[in-house]
């Protein structure tokens, strides 16, 4: 399968007070869409208003990265959370991002969730539910971002919501083309030259190879480019080229 266009998503705004992670300004600049932390593992309201005030400026969609709330464990930590305290907790993270998109000129404009809930909605029915319940509470019909073949996409497509499925250029795959854990050994692929020729591959054949050696599908209209990892602006910058370069459109898909 040879994909025409492909989005660039990142995770921004991931700092609160005076800790900063993601360089937000110059990844603003190579991104298409940007991933704000809404205050529940990382972010607070200056750190909202500021990417947003940057994401506007320049175009990029302002996408709100819903979490646990585990500001301590950067929302990587499993937790058990009731479905309706979690939908709750979900409209509550959307509303807060909508009104500084809004102040800035524009909006929210999809949903995807973080850390260890990401992980836990591809499996789990009864959190998943609860996260498009947070969506639906919030008042808009915005697409949900998140891995193919998850409950979570099943769930939001049942209930009437846009679905947009995502790859990771930078994260080792297992057989089940689901992401291997990050306490794992080779999660994280930290080769740069193999991060880009892997978002190639994602955009061009919808294909990667799992950390098996097995080549599988991921049929992707977004790619992830991690902005809290050690040269995370310069790799961004490089994989935007090389597709770019290769004849694949980079765009916003909301």
């Amino acid at each position: 399968m040879s994909t025409a266009s492909i989005d660039l998503n990142a995770d921004l705004g991931e700092g609160f007070g005076r800790w900063h992670l993601t360089d937000d300004e110059q990844l603003l600049s190579v991104v298409t869409s940007a991933n704000v932390a809404c205050g529940f593992h990382a972010g607070d309201a200056v750190t909202m208003r500021r990417v947003c005030d940057l994401a506007a400026e320049r175009g990029v969609r302002i996408g709100a990265q819903v979490s646990y709330r585990d500001l301590a464990g950067f929302g990587r930590r499993a937790m058990d959370v009731p479905p309706e305290e979690l939908a709750a907790e979900v409209a509550y993270q959307i509303g807060a991002l909508e009104v500084f998109a809004r102040a800035a000129g524009t909006r929210v404009s999809y949903v995807k969730p973080h850390g260890a809930l990401y992980n836990r909605v591809v499996h789990d029915e009864g959190q998943a539910r609860a996260v498009v319940e947070g969506v639906l509470l919030a008042g808009a019909s915005l697409p949900l971002l998140g891995l193919p073949g998850s409950r979570l996409l099943e769930t939001a497509d049942e209930a009437g919501l846009p679905v947009v499925t995502e790859a990771f250029a930078d994260r080792a795959y297992s057989e089940e083309g689901t992401l291997v854990p990050r306490g794992s050994e080779g999660a994280v692929v930290t080769d740069a030259d193999a991060v880009v020729e892997r978002s190639l591959g994602m955009a061009r054949s919808g294909v990667v190879t799992s950390r098996g050696g097995r080549e599988i599908a991921v049929r992707a209209r977004s790619l992830c480019l991690h902005g809290d990892t050690p040269g995370a602006v310069g790799l961004a910058r490089r994989v935007r080229a090389r597709l770019e370069s290769a004849g694949v459109r980079v765009e916003a898909f909301a």
